[in-house]
């Protein structure tokens, strides 16, 4: 009954993903005069990045902002026509492009005195793919924070074009940065950093004090956060799937944007905002959620700019959140996340954050979270990444083998039933209502369940989509390696090719083959034990054969060489466990005695068999009379 196991539409949508596979790669075969233009065309960006080698895209747009020296009272007049009270920031020694640097054993912060904000986030003990260290906010160019408001004199200001002053104390062990934007020495707006050691969290406050007389009160204050995603990992494309924006509202709601394009989505009560990147996250945090907020997210690289081994960025996030004045002041408690995106650094704050890692949804997630996430945790403790997957996978399927040993016998209870089946179609091929019921019936007197061998392959759907979440989402395997994979986070690569192929790639991952290898071997075992002759309308079995391992080379080719890792040896071991069962615990000829003797057997039949017997038969009688 293996063909249960695959409905019409699934069938539908492989041969039309195959078919689309084939024709892309037939037409998108690159011609010499094509190859040489794109590396015409690849020599002339590279020329024209040349000295910008390692720099984001620019996407800050600044206006110029304005500085006075104090002593000119010429200077001066005119900055208080443009800037109002704020004049004052703009005449103080503070009104330069400088930075200051607080850190701690895990995360580095550069702050602007230009807009207050943090210019650069370092993740000191992370690298890139390519060895380089991670940031998440590099030189200013990639990101920016503002917060747009009126004045009581009827000016528009933005707080990215002022000038903040600067102090830095010590609270205890915390690392604080004050940053203030002054109309005098004790009126002000206020950023407030704390940093604690060892933290990836950062205390963030905005308030201000003596505004009331300066802030417009009767105008919408807006703050305005954007973010460019810098790449991180060898695949940007693979990075991408996993790049969006996740938020959270309405007090436990927890949502996300996708990996599409996604323009000014509003939710409200909006408590914090996460530019999540694959393996690491931007978060903002508020006590006091934000009335409503807006959110767009936009791919900056096609798919094909994806694939480009040189491109920086792969999505541009915005997030746009009205501030509430508190007679006339602000005052927002806060936090900065800048880290991994890590289950269980994230899970520690118990703020709802480990939403943000795709664990899957449902009972899969319940799966992650309470079986594999800890159980590969304690594995991976004592072993390395790579055999603590090999163990774990040895280990659900030893625990799964009783759902495989009752699949494989159903199978071959069907087997032994074939001949009988295929006589009774024989003998009724004319008469679908009858075959149908001598059928059913043969099934009743040899105490076959049909549906029997379908059921074990269901029940292990929560354990294969569960694992498909996790492993892909495991920190934990970023940058291990192990065999020829040098990061099971990431493919695998035993050759490089020197053209790319329409939804495989430019390279060859070998733990994908494996799996390929190993799953077409898997099915010939279990197909075979149930082919029958093609029905009319029913699924080609032999063709899904040769499909579903030609998917999945195409499909994890760019996928985590750990999930490509487990599906091989998941499959491995249930092709051993098959062949144990087949050679040494079922006996077909015991099945067979079995069914002959369950056969001889009186059957008493239940109120739901003897009502469709019935009905069946009352189907047969009107059927004849319709013929007379």
């Amino acid at each position: 009954m293996e063909e249960k196991k695959f409905d019409l539409n699934s069938i539908i949508g492989f041969a039309l993903i195959f078919g689309i596979i084939v024709w892309m790669f037939y037409i998108n075969q690159p011609t010499p005069e094509e190859i040489e233009a794109e590396k015409a065309k690849k020599e002339q960006v590279e020329t024209e990045e040349k000295t910008e080698k390692e720099s984001t895209t620019d996407f800050v747009k600044e206006s110029e902002a304005i500085v006075v020296n104090p002593q000119d009272s010429v200077a001066l007049t005119n900055a208080k026509s443009q800037l109002g009270a704020f004049a004052y920031s703009a005449s103080l020694p503070s009104a330069k492009e400088e930075f200051t640097k607080v850190e701690n054993e895990v995360l580095s912060l550069k702050v602007n005195n230009r807009g207050g904000y943090i210019s650069e986030a370092l993740l000191k003990n992370f690298k890139t793919y390519d060895s380089v260290p991670v940031y998440l906010i590099k030189d200013g160019k990639n990101a920016s924070f503002n917060i747009n408001f009126g004045t009581t004199d009827n000016r528009i200001l933005n707080t990215k074009d002022l000038f903040f002053e600067p102090t830095v104390t010590k609270n205890g062990e915390n690392t604080v940065l004050s940053m203030k934007l002054k109309v005098s020495d004790s009126k002000f707006l206020e950023y407030r950093y704390e940093l604690k050691p060892n933290e990836y969290m950062v205390d963030f406050t905005i308030r201000s004090q003596g505004l009331q007389q300066v802030i417009n009160s009767s105008q919408t204050v807006n703050l305005d956060w954007k973010l460019q995603a810098m790449r991180h990992a060898k695949s940007a494309s693979y990075e991408n799937r996993y790049t969006d924006i996740h938020y959270e509202f309405e007090g436990d709601k927890d949502s996300f944007t996708g990996q599409g394009e996604f323009d000014d989505d509003e939710e409200e009560q909006v408590s914090w905002i996460g530019f999540k990147q694959h393996f690491f996250t931007s978060i903002l945090l508020t006590d006091t959620p934000f009335k409503k907020a807006s959110f767009t997210s936009k791919n900056i690289a096609s798919q094909s700019e994806l694939d480009d081994k040189d491109i920086k960025v792969t999505k541009e996030f915005s997030a746009t959140m009205p501030l509430e004045l508190a007679g006339g002041e602000l005052n927002y408690n806060m936090n900065w996340y800048y880290g991994p995106t890590d289950y269980k650094i994230l899970d520690a704050y118990k703020r709802n954050l480990d939403e943000i890692v795709p664990l899957g949804w449902g009972i899969f997630g319940i799966i992650n979270r309470y079986l594999f996430i800890p159980f590969f945790g304690f594995l991976s403790g004592f072993l390395p990444y790579g055999v603590a997957i090999v163990v774990m996978t040895i280990i659900v399927r030893i625990i799964l083998s009783p759902v495989t040993y009752k699949s494989y016998l159903s199978q071959a209870k069907m087997k032994v039933l074939r001949p009988e089946i295929t006589e009774i179609n024989e003998k009724h091929k004319d008469n679908a209502m009858k075959r149908q019921q001598e059928t059913m019936a043969l099934y009743g007197k040899a105490g076959v369940n049909p549906m029997s061998g379908c059921l074990p392959a269901v029940m292990q759907i929560p354990v294969f989509y569960a694992l498909f979440n996790f492993f892909p989402s495991a920190f934990q395997l970023r940058q291990k390696s192990f065999l020829w994979a040098d990061d099971l986070s990431s493919y695998d690569t035993i050759a490089e090719l020197p053209f790319t192929i329409p939804f495989y790639g430019d390279h060859i991952s070998l733990f994908p083959i494996l799996a390929s290898v190993a799953i077409f071997i898997y099915m010939m075992m279990t197909t075979g034990q149930t082919m029958q002759t093609q029905q009319p309308g029913m699924p080609n079995m032999k063709f899904i054969m040769y499909l579903s391992p030609l998917m999945m080379l195409f499909f994890f080719n760019n996928y985590a060489s750990g999930l490509s890792l487990y599906y091989f040896i998941s499959n491995l071991i249930t092709i051993g466990i098959m062949l144990v069962i087949k050679n040494v615990i079922i006996d077909e000829d015991k099945i067979h005695a079995k069914i002959q003797e369950n056969k001889k057997k009186p059957k008493k039949q239940g109120k739901f068999q003897k009502k469709m017997k019935e009905l069946m038969e009352q189907a047969e009688e009107q059927k004849k009379i319709k013929k007379k």
